[in-house]
């Protein structure tokens, strides 16, 4: 499920068990936490600099336009960490070899670090967290997030990983990763692109113009709504078979379904709705579109269902609460209010 969603949030994993719980038949409190331990999936900072899911195969693809930047050659890098790009180097293999033995939390790892006198003034900054040293340390490939430890992150070398392949070449890592979001999310503009690859991992707007180029004729516009979007052609045929669906679904804030597309795309949230939904409200979806809200307190799940959709499904709406109360493992009660 994470390698079709391209990147699924890790920064509640609540609502990234929700995410994937409501895309499976069966699922079980945990599965996720497990899955991260048995290396089917990585966690790493990834889009917009936030936790992620990814899938092992294709993360080494994201990690490379992410990495594009170099951000770590910067001059206020440099100030700030006094490292400079000649430095780095030594300061990976540093990390890999304190990784080497297994996870090890923030703390640890700095301290197995500083211990070498060329990183001791990071000290502090190990002691703080070390938030923004260490993301590209996963972009380059030498860690990721571990298990949980005692409620703590732990961080693991990325080459312990039986599925981890390696950071990919940039330009073959970017024309997958467009195909790959057609395939996702198609029909998509060129927009989407630039706006999932682009904001999302600062891959560069001239880059991916280039590679969207080279791909283009593996694409096939199709006509949505008046705008020209693109689907890979392999999947011309499915998309002029599928039929409208009135599902309902619902899905935690912040959820690929809205994130992939981007919450400016009105097919899937209208703009009347658009607040709630960037605040990540968790949502009501009913034929692919954000209908609704719901919440959790306790015991209950209220419901708030918007009257430009027309009469709430409530034996839709129902069933969705039950969903609920099986993954959350306890009986909840529904309130419905129409605004």
């Amino acid at each position: 499920m994470v390698r079709r969603v391209g990147a699924l949030l890790a920064t509640d994993e609540g609502s990234a068990e929700l995410a994937v719980g409501a895309r499976r038949v069966r699922f079980q409190s945990g599965e996720l936490g497990q899955a991260l331990a048995d290396g089917e999936v990585i966690k790493v900072f990834a889009f917009r600099g936030a936790m992620h899911y990814l899938s092992p195969e294709d993360g080494g693809a994201y990690l490379a336009l992410r990495a594009a930047g170099r951000q770590w050659e910067l001059a206020s890098w440099h100030k700030y960490y006094k490292l400079g790009a000649a430095d780095w180097p030594a300061f990976r293999e540093s990390v890999r070899e304190a990784l080497e033995q297994g996870p090890l939390t923030i703390t640890e790892l700095g301290a197995a670090v500083t211990r070498k006198a060329a990183y001791r003034h990071l000290r502090p900054v190990f002691d703080d967290g070390a938030g923004t040293l260490i993301k590209p340390l996963m972009w380059q490939g030498d860690m990721s997030f571990g298990p949980l430890r005692d409620g703590q992150h732990t961080f693991q070398r990325l080459a312990n990983i039986p599925r981890w392949g390696e950071v990919w070449d940039l330009d073959e890592a970017g024309r997958y990763a467009i195909m790959s979001y057609f395939r996702s999310y198609g029909p998509a503009t060129h927009d989407h692109i630039h706006y999932w690859l682009g904001e999302g991992l600062s891959a560069g707007r001239k880059r991916l113009q280039g590679w969207l180029a080279q791909v283009q004729g593996q694409l096939v516009a199709v006509d949505v709504d008046g705008d020209t979007a693109y689907v890979l052609s392999e999947d011309v045929d499915a998309l002029m078979a599928a039929r409208p669906s009135e599902a309902v679904r619902f899905l935690p804030g912040h959820d690929p379904w809205v994130m992939g597309p981007g919450t400016k795309d009105e097919h899937v949230v209208p703009l009347a709705h658009r607040t709630p939904v960037t605040r990540k409200a968790n949502l009501v979806i009913a034929g692919g579109v954000v209908s609704g809200t719901w919440s959790r307190k306790g015991g209950e799940v209220a419901i708030t269902w918007f009257e430009a959709n027309g009469a709430p499904p409530r034996q839709a709406l129902d069933e969705q609460a039950d969903r609920l109360a099986t993954m959350a493992g306890q009986p909840l009660r529904s309130t419905l209010q129409v605004v």
